[in-house]
């Protein structure tokens, strides 16, 4: 039905590629922000990430805590890409579209935001305080309609804040606004991930009874929850976003492709080519990040503390380092966010290979790693993978967007993130079982991942979509 409203200026074949002067000029007559907009605009980012931090350093040890067998745990981890696959889509579509009193993006972000922080207090966290009991059938479909749930409000809450950048950032300040979006998103992941271990230094219990999460991880989803509300609410009541006209004239567009309607079907078929290039490289990038997620804390219980019980407090404590360590890839993100802020435009690729090549070794490394000190360099490696893949791919898909349908882009480009997640999670029912039950190979398989989608790189054919 969509595709019989497209308008005139859409056209079936694939969109042409002119050069970055081309894009500078296209981007002109967006004005300058100020510094306290831009805060404003990117602010947000640092309660988005605490709820998808924990998700990453947590999501394992809580459903190992409550009994789930570790040969299933791949069959938790498709619920939360399959959200995003199908909510990003249709917000960057719809909200394409939107147009009211509260703005364009910003009505999704005031809806999702409470939702979110509400579904933050409702997770697997508690799923063991409600009397399921361990390993019980009740307790696993609690828990994982808790994490599609959280998924799915996190989703509708980050899409605004990745799409208003493009709808009101020009060129000249893009670099500064991704960089301020990074900060937030790693510092989020720094404050998130490193609550379980600092609650347990100041004296709460680490560890529960058997089929019970313990307190310093249930008190990490709380303050999650308060910050997540709190830097969304400030970013709808401090950003004022273009109306229609406006809009149009700072992008150079017809006025009507605000109203009219494109499938994203049609979308798909008149994708620049880089897209799906890119999306190759997403593939390889988030089977390793997704084992990365699954396998971490029985990988470092196993070859750190000596132990694979859940109930134990080696267990425990090699979730809360899990934790320190996601805090400091963060740190290494930042870092690396500074080196590659100073890198030239024609450059990106190399970059993009060489951060998922080093992440490669990063992986590799903590599979083998019997020591905390091992453990801190591997993160290190891979943390610079992992600003890699949260900030490389978008720069290379928006140059070569032309302004048009740019959240629905956005959006089904999240596709090519959430697949290869639930692929990866499907593939582990196999995989497991053949490596011996062993998380510490799943490990090894990870950075094999990312080893062979910097080798991909190499084919993606930069460029701007022309009008």
């Amino acid at each position: 039905m969509d595709a019989t409203h497209t308008n005139h200026h859409i056209h079936h074949e694939s969109q042409p590629q002119v050069t970055q002067k081309e894009r500078v000029d296209l981007d002109a007559n967006l004005p300058d922000l100020s510094r306290r907009v831009i805060f404003a605009i990117t602010f947000g980012f640092l309660g988005i990430n605490m709820g998808f931090s924990l998700q990453s350093s947590q999501m394992s040890r809580i459903f190992q805590s409550i009994g789930a067998n570790p040969n299933t745990l791949g069959f938790f981890f498709i619920f939360p890409p399959l959200m995003g696959m199908i909510v990003q889509p249709l917000i960057g579509k719809y909200s394409d579209r939107t147009w009211n009193r509260f703005g364009r993006r910003m009505p999704y972000l005031l809806f999702g935001a409470p939702v979110a922080a509400l579904v933050l207090l409702m997770l697997p966290p508690f799923t063991g305080s409600l009397g399921f009991g361990y390993g019980s059938v009740a307790a696993m479909v609690f828990a994982a309609f808790a994490v599609c749930f959280m998924d799915l409000f996190n989703n509708i809450c980050m899409q605004p804040f990745r799409m208003i950048v493009g709808d009101m950032v020009n060129n000249k300040q893009k670099n500064f606004a991704w960089s301020w979006q990074q900060i937030f998103f790693n510092g989020g992941g720094i404050l998130a991930s490193l609550l379980p271990f600092v609650f347990a230094l100041l004296g709460m219990h680490n560890t529960a009874k058997r089929g019970v999460v313990p307190n310093t991880v249930i008190w990490a989803y709380v303050v999650a929850a308060a910050v997540l509300f709190i830097t969304s609410m400030w970013t709808v009541f401090n950003v004022k976003e273009y109306d229609p006209k406006t809009y149009a004239k700072y992008h150079g567009i017809d006025p009507a492709a605000n109203t009219q309607s494109v499938s994203l079907w049609h979308l798909l078929k008149t994708a620049p080519k880089s897209f799906y290039e890119i999306c190759l490289v997403q593939f390889f990038s988030w089977v390793g990040v997704m084992y990365v997620w699954t396998y971490t804390t029985g990988t470092l219980a196993k070859n750190v503390w000596g132990t694979s019980n859940p109930t134990s407090a080696g267990f425990q404590a090699a979730g809360n380092w899990y934790g320190v360590l996601t805090a400091i890839l963060s740190i290494a993100g930042i870092c690396w966010g500074f080196l590659y802020s100073k890198s030239k435009a024609n450059a990106r690729k190399q970059w993009y290979a060489l951060g998922l090549g080093l992440g490669s070794l990063g992986l590799i490394l903590v599979s083998f790693a019997h020591n905390q000190m091992l453990t801190i360099i591997a993160f290190i490696l891979f943390g610079i993978a992992y600003f890699t893949i949260h900030t490389i791919p978008f720069t290379l898909l928006t140059s070569s967007l032309n302004g048009e349908n740019e959240g629905a882009y956005m959006g089904l480009f999240n596709i090519g993130i959430c697949l290869p997640q639930i692929i990866a999670s499907l593939l582990s029912f196999v995989i497991f079982p053949m490596t011996g039950k062993s998380q510490p190979m799943m490990m090894l398989i990870a950075g094999i991942s990312l080893a062979i989608g910097a080798l991909c790189v190499h084919h993606i054919h930069e460029g701007v979509a022309k009008k």
